[in-house]
């Protein structure tokens, strides 16, 4: 959430940033100042209101001592209109405070200015290419089919149980999924980051603290009876740790993964791109946050880029880097990297991780601060970035490693499965 005391002093610059996100914020700016406006308005009337009845009172009480009880009699008519009048504006300034905020949850993040233009998927830049793509057997299969053929994941099953996009994983595929999941974690440890485990279900302030509401509830499955949310990514219970918490200067850089199973609605999603584990509603990720200082963000943000680079090199997957532009990049982020890898048999780029910036959009919302050096209290910058979203990992290695006998398995991963081919 952007500041109101931002929007205050640079509106015409935050007018000009949003235009690379093709939004014409004009009107929600000029619409949240004036509330504001009114909001401070309303509060100097309610101050100067209860400051009166708080002096009449103190009165009121002399004069009963003193013995002048019709003329306190007076002044407690007067106190009466003035509390009633104390209420009317306290029940405005509710409403004004609640509409306000209302409107700035409706503002997204301002874009970093490396941010490129451009309206969807095919403006976003292209940064970094890494990889040789495999030449794949003649009568080389997607993975949906190589699932079948090997018996290792079954769709089928998942409708039967659940519905569409809820894959059953069987025998060798269960194994390499899991192997997946424990290589991650340890790459992220032994890079810093503490694991940690946290709730599957988040409540409606930490859907908010992050920014997946109001903007994306109708892709979050709800658990109406107990008002909870499944997870869409570990992102929102993890970063929430932070909700409402003052950390000092010493506390940098502070680094969490977590691995956790993901719930997404993926609403009017459909056709042959969604086909297999190309998009699922419930899926494993491996996620890695970060909290930190201001001046340090970037910099870690860079070093977040590094790592997953080096993930996807002992994996052996060819991969590209873009920086989303304006009209693809999320709704909280100042600037996210995707990284996408090759799928062979499928002849198009999956992608596997997003990392990003939010700068102070989320530590607003989470009311996330820290004492500088002078015990000024300032908003943190938090990060976070897929390390990595499994599926399409699973899919990229099944499709680009596969051969007349089989699908080998990346070397790397071998320790943790066991087995190093699938036939």
């Amino acid at each position: 959430m952007l500041q109101l005391q931002v929007i205050r002093d640079a509106k015409e610059e935050i007018k000009a940033a949003l235009q690379k996100r093709n939004i014409d914020a004009d009107a929600m700016l000029n619409g949240i100042l004036l509330l504001d406006e009114k909001r401070r308005a309303t509060q100097t009337q309610l101050d100067s209101t209860l400051a009166e009845s708080n002096i009449l009172s103190k009165e009121i009480g002399m004069l009963y001592k003193s013995g002048k009880a019709q003329e306190a009699n007076e002044l407690k008519e007067k106190t009466a209109a003035l509390k009633e009048e104390s209420k009317q504006l306290g029940e405005e300034l509710n409403a004004t405070a609640e509409e306000l905020q209302r409107l700035l949850y409706q503002i997204p993040n301002i874009p970093h200015t490396s941010v490129p233009d451009g309206s969807t998927e095919d403006d976003n830049e292209e940064v970094f290419k890494e990889g040789d793509v495999p030449e794949l057997i003649a009568d080389a299969l997607p993975h949906w089919e190589l699932a079948k053929k090997y018996d290792i994941i079954d769709f089928e099953l998942g409708v039967k149980i659940a519905g569409a996009g809820f894959p059953v994983y069987k025998g060798k595929g269960a194994r390499l999924q899991r192997a997946l999941i424990s290589y991650f974690l340890d790459k992220n440890t032994q890079a810093g980051y503490t694991e940690i485990q946290v709730p599957h279900l988040v409540n409606e302030a930490s859907g908010y603290g992050t920014g997946q509401l109001p903007d994306k509830e109708g892709q979050m499955y709800h658990v109406t009876a107990d008002d909870l949310y499944l997870i869409p990514t570990a992102e929102v219970p993890v970063t929430n740790i932070f909700r409402d918490v003052i950390l000092q200067e010493k506390d940098f850089p502070i680094q969490y993964t977590g691995y956790t199973p993901c719930f997404r609605r993926e609403a009017g999603s459909y056709g042959a791109h969604v086909r297999g584990l190309n998009r699922l509603h419930q899926f494993d990720k491996v996620e890695i946050v970060r909290v930190e200082h201001p001046s340090k963000s970037y910099e870690a943000l860079d070093g977040m880029v590094e790592h997953v680079k080096e993930i996807l090199r002992e994996l052996k997957l060819p991969y590209r880097i873009l920086r989303l532009c304006g009209g693809d990049l999320g709704f909280t982020a100042a600037l996210t990297f995707d990284f996408e890898v090759f799928s062979t048999a499928q002849d198009r780029w999956l992608e596997i991780s997003s990392v990003s910036n939010f700068e102070t959009y989320q530590a607003n919302r989470l009311k996330l601060r820290f004492k500088d050096e002078n015990g000024k209290s300032q908003l943190a910058h938090t990060l976070n970035g897929s390390s990595l979203a499994l599926p399409r990992v699973l899919a990229g290695i099944l499709e680009n490693y596969q051969t007349s006998d089989g699908i080998k398995i990346p070397e790397v991963l071998v320790p943790y499965c066991g087995f190093d081919f699938i036939d």
